[in-house]
Formats: structure tokens, C-alpha cells, sequence
């Protein structure tokens, strides 16, 4: 016995609408972005609040050093430079231009957690000192992860954006469009941490 297709349901319809299913990776993306930024929301107002009603005593106050922190900043706010060259030189079709670019990002990302190993190793204060000391860990350590997680994405898009062979072309930029978009939000996060930990 043969089986009818409905003419409603035809094989060409069906692919047709297989075709132009919406790609929402990059809404899903925002979310996790917008979610994530929430949580580090939450991490400021409770960092603020503390600060403004139980402010130190005087022997708990520290004077945190600026060159180090700086020093961070400028290395993260480069890296979102070059991994938007390394997007332009995708672009071009420019795999190799595209490859140096982003290894240079991740090891500016690679320099920044470095950096900040260092500070935790000079700070004046150790976690369990006070209420204080424990949020700066916190907000601090939180943000480190975010780079960390950040750079290993930036080496597999490396790899990944390879020619010949690479999954990551002109064609189907999506994957390094998404870490770079990840990576300018972890750069922002940065900015509003060292104005709030660092300057106020």
C-alpha cells in the first residue's frame, strides 16, 4: 500500500521550512549575557551598600594600589581592539591575519590574570580578614573566572579559524562573533569593578 502526501505537506515545502528555521543563538547568547550581568549587579549593590552603612574601621581600610589595576585595565580594553581586527581580518577571508590577531588577544587575557596574581599576592589583606576583604575577593575572583573562560574560548576560536580546515570562516563567523561579544562584556564588567573597587 503507497502512502499519499498531503498536498498541503509537500517534500518541497518542508525543506523550504527547514531552510529558513530563525537562527535565536545570539538572543540565546544576550540572555546568558543579561543573566550574567545580574549577578555581578548583585555583587556591586551589596558591595556598595556595605560600604556605605557599615563603613571600615580606621585599621581596616586599605589603600589599594593603582599601577597594577591599571595596568589590567589597558590590557583588557587592548584586547577588545585586537579581537575586533581579528573579526575584520575574518572578513577579508584573512584566516592567518584573523589567527594572529586573536592569539594576541589571548595573551593579553593570559597577561591580565597574571597580573592580577600578582596583586593578590602584594594585597595588604587576606580573605577571611574582613567583610571587606572577602567582596573584593569575591567581585575580583568572579571576574578573573569570566577571563579565564573567556581566553580558553579565544584559543578554540584560534584553532578553530585555522585555513585549511577550520570550521570558522567568512561563511560562518557566528562562533568568533559570540566569544568577541562575550569578551567586550567581561571588558565592561572590568571597567564598572575597577571605577567601584578602585576609584570610589
Amino acid at each position: 500500500m503507497t502512502s499519499v502526501i498531503p498536498t498541503d505537506e509537500k517534500p518541497n515545502d518542508l525543506a523550504t521550512e527547514k531552510s529558513e528555521h530563525a537562527d535565536h543563538r545570539l538572543f540565546g547568547l544576550v540572555s546568558f549575557l543579561v543573566a550574567d550581568g545580574m549577578t555581578f549587579a548583585g555583587f556591586f549593590a551589596a558591595y556598595l551598600t556595605y560600604k556605605a552603612v557599615n563603613p571600615l574601621l580606621p585599621d581596616a581600610i586599605y589603600e589599594l594600589e593603582l599601577p597594577l589595576p591599571t595596568l589590567n585595565t589597558i590590557l583588557l580594553l587592548v584586547s577588545s581592539a585586537t579581537f575586533h581586527k581579528a573579526g575584520k581580518a575574518l572578513e577579508k577571508n584573512n584566516s592567518i591575519k584573523c589567527q594572529n590577531w586573536l592569539l594576541i588577544t589571548a595573551g593579553l587575557g593570559i597577561a591580565f590574570l597574571a597580573s592580577q596574581m600578582v596583586e593578590y599576592f602584594t594585597l595588604p589583606f587576606g580573605l577571611t580578614d574582613n567583610l571587606y576583604a572577602s567582596t573584593f575577593y569575591a567581585l575580583t575572583g568572579f571576574h578573573g573566572l569570566h577571563v579565564t573562560l573567556g581566553t580558553f574560548m579565544i584559543l578554540i576560536v584560534w584553532w578553530q579559524a585555522r585555513s585549511p580546515g577550520g570550521r570558522i570562516t567568512n561563511l560562518n563567523k557566528f562562533p568568533l562573533e559570540a566569544a568577541e561579544l562575550y569578551w567586550h562584556f567581561v571588558d565592561g564588567i572590568w571597567v564598572i569593578l575597577f571605577i567601584i573597587l578602585y576609584l570610589l
